[in-house]
């Protein structure tokens, strides 16, 4: 899955068996996140989704310098600030509660600097494995802005509301080591093994029950509607879920027995 080449940037997928790969290239840039890119993610994400062959997504960024340095500012800041909300801010948000809901396990495998919408991406993610040289910021109060990716509410649960406050106020960097202790990454390895440790990762994953994984990271994520999906579908799969499709194809009064 490759999209054409765009001046902003572009997002390729690529599978290795049931694991697929979706990689942030823009790397002259630093992997920032420009409409193409977001565009390309969402695009990406509804066919991984309907792939029932795909059980583990990772998202990295091209080259060794970035994982991605956020939201290309430029492009936003051409924008009025009307536009700016309606257009960036909601469909980014959108398109990054997209990867957050995605039914498939996600890895973030952070590979250099994750900065702004870039970490918010990561954020969004289930498991975050970072490079020995990844680097971590909230800056957007440094050019007068704030986290518009659900960075402010992701953020806190992850590490805290002290150190989200210390991390957002500031604008201030963190290495690899610190957003370890934070809670903020799961582990931190070597920049020469970090893909290989992701696809080891995600193959431990995938070898599972994909249903099970796919449940489980449902009720992890206190999803408000999971509960009542649950209840749908173990109703629907009983003698009396059965029964009451079969009433309404015969067109007749249901016997229900509780079963």
């Amino acid at each position: 899955m490759k999209s054409e080449s765009q001046p902003d940037g572009e997002i390729h997928g690529r599978k290795e068996g049931p694991i697929e790969i979706l990689t942030l290239d823009r790397p002259a840039k630093l992997n920032a996140l420009g409409p193409t890119m977001l565009s390309d993610l969402e695009r990406l994400l509804n066919e991984v989704d309907s792939d029932l062959e795909c059980r583990v997504v990772i998202i990295t960024g091209a080259g060794d310098r970035a994982f991605s340095v956020g939201a290309d500012v430029k492009a936003w800041a051409a924008m009025k600030p009307l536009d700016m909300w309606r257009i960036w801010v909601r469909e980014g948000h959108r398109i990054l509660q997209r990867v957050a809901s995605l039914r498939q396990p996600t890895i973030a495998a952070l590979n250099g600097y994750a900065f702004g919408g870039g970490l918010e991406l990561a954020l969004a993610t289930d498991i975050r494995i970072a490079s020995q040289s990844a680097v971590f910021a909230m800056p957007e109060t440094k050019i007068g802005t704030l986290p518009g990716w659900a960075g402010l509410s992701r953020l806190p649960a992850l590490i805290g509301m002290a150190r989200s406050k210390q991390m957002i106020f500031s604008g201030a960097q963190i290495d690899a080591i610190t957003a370890e202790r934070w809670g903020l990454v799961n582990e931190v390895v070597a920049p020469d093994t970090l893909m290989s440790r992701v696809l080891a990762l995600a193959g431990e994953i995938a070898a599972n029950a994909p249903v099970s994984v796919q449940l489980a990271k449902t009720a992890i994520g206190g999803d408000a509607t999971a509960l009542e999906a649950f209840a749908a579908v173990i109703a629907a799969g009983t003698d009396d879920g059965a029964e009451g499709v079969i009433a309404f194809r015969e067109k007749r009064t249901p016997h229900f027995t509780g079963h």
